[in-house]
């Protein structure tokens, strides 16, 4: 028996189908815990949950959760891949609810031997994944937040924009607390500033005359706004900034708990400067990858860190794969810029010490091909999940010694398994500390030709 099930958020639609494709059953039920219950107690009366399959199109929510606690295999179905089939049962494409649910039985009955079947995700895992992706959705609340607190200030107060650099940060929401409105700060002269700035903790470095100063050449607004409604505009534009300041760092602290006792994070942490955030949100995002992977290409490809090649007869075209898991990808790209980010950052600093100059280039978008390193790196090298007792891996290393094959490492208490064979195309696996002693060695020769070409004495070099 087959089942395709097409979901949504009030209805659901259900196939039973058998091996030769005759529909069984099907049935409709609406999204309650009444329409759940019912419908898995009729699909057990057609077998064993672990004998039925189910094709969905979704890998996540209540439905599938359910399922899974069923004991039914879940299939997930990308809407895409199943779109493209749909000729396969007309040429028309016609949709409906019904249809769907048995074309994904249908879908099912004749493909289902290409198709992955969800595996439960470990539940710490799932946790810090929870954690980080609900972090993103604050910060991108907080930037909305600051960005609606600017256009505010633009309109009304720009004095009040001015005198900080960062819109969020402590001494400025303080000071639009104080100074909510250009009346409020008419007053307000280079010493009372920075006595007020040193009662603040601030540390920007700046004298009060700098600040003050910031604060006059600002346009003068022209608001027809009353003094009392600009007050409560821009103080509860602030209460809301520091709200959403605040529950991101509650979510720091929780993400560094989840961190520290997660099994993953002794391994990923070896990864050069990184952070405990970025590193919740790599353990988050690639640890299921980890889990269902089974060979460093399928790992690697479903992160999205390699592009994908289209060889047809004579014709061979490389290109950005867009078919990949997007978190992810995003996680392990913005790990690998960052050392990037951090140099133009502090040679954009350097700009701005030595004055005015020629606007600076623009930062090229990242190329995810800059993390495929160190992404193969964790698949080949350390398997997370030791599929066999140590004695029986130490039995296969010892039987596959001569092929080449899969070799443990006997000192790692977690049977953590290392790839030693190098396949055929590939570039040999070397862990980060050997990338960047290899890199330094180059950079030192790249040096010595450089002043051999110029005249010095190779002897002296060495």
């Amino acid at each position: 028996m087959y089942i395709g099930w097409d979901w949504a958020t009030e209805t659901h639609d259900v196939t039973v189908m058998d091996n030769t494709g005759a529909r069984v059953a099907r049935w409709e039920f609406t999204h309650t815990e009444e329409g759940i219950a019912r419908t898995l107690a009729k699909l057990a009366k057609y077998g064993s949950p672990a004998d039925l399959p189910v094709a969905i199109e979704t890998t996540r929510g209540l439905v599938v959760d359910r399922l899974l606690q069923a004991g039914h295999p879940v299939v997930p179905v990308h809407p895409n891949a199943f779109h493209a089939m749909r000729p396969r049962w007309g040429a028309s494409k016609a949709k409906t609810d019904a249809g769907d649910s048995l074309k994904l039985a249908d879908y099912l009955r004749t493909d289902g031997h290409f198709l992955p079947r969800l595996e439960p995700t470990e539940q710490a895992t799932m946790e810090l994944q929870a954690l980080t992706r609900q972090r993103a959705d604050h910060v991108a609340a907080r930037i909305a937040a600051v960005n609606q607190l600017a256009a505010l200030l633009d309109m009304h107060w720009p004095g009040g924009k001015a005198v900080f650099a960062s819109l969020d940060s402590d001494i400025a929401l303080a000071f639009l607390d104080r100074y909510p409105t250009p009346a409020s700060a008419a007053k307000l002269t280079a010493g009372r500033l920075e006595t007020w700035c040193k009662r603040h903790s601030y540390t920007g470095k700046r004298p009060g005359s700098v600040l003050i100063e910031r604060l006059r050449s600002a346009p003068r607004p022209a608001s027809r706004l009353g003094e009392s409604v600009i007050e409560q505009l821009v103080g509860v534009q602030v209460q809301l900034v520091r709200s959403i300041r605040a529950t991101i760092r509650v979510l720091d602290a929780a993400i560094a708990d989840a961190v520290a006792s997660h099994p993953y994070a002794p391994l990923l942490a070896t990864m050069p400067r990184i952070g405990t955030t970025n590193l919740g949100q790599i353990i988050g995002e690639i640890g299921p990858i980890l889990e269902r992977s089974r060979t460093s290409e399928q790992f690697i490809a479903e992160t999205g860190v390699v592009p994908v090649t289209r060889a047809s007869g004579k014709s061979r075209v490389v290109s950005f794969r867009h078919a990949a898991n997007r978190r992810a990808r995003l996680a392990i790209v913005g790990y690998a810029d960052e050392p990037a980010r951090q140099r133009l950052g502090s040679e954009d600093l350097q700009r701005r010490a030595s004055g005015p100059q020629t606007p600076s280039p623009r930062r090229p978008h990242p190329r995810p091909r800059l993390a495929a390193r160190d992404v193969g790196l964790l698949a080949r090298r350390n398997l997370l999940r030791p599929r066999h007792p140590p004695s029986q891996q130490q039995d296969q290393t010892r039987s596959r010694g001569d092929s080449g094959g899969i070799e443990v490492d006997s000192g790692n208490s977690q049977g953590l398994i290392r790839m030693g064979r190098r396949e055929a195309g590939s570039r040999p696996v070397v862990g980060v500390r050997e990338q960047s002693a290899i890199g330094a060695q180059r950079t030192r020769a790249r040096s010595v030709r450089t002043a051999v070409r110029h005249g010095a004495d190779p002897a002296s070099l060495r």
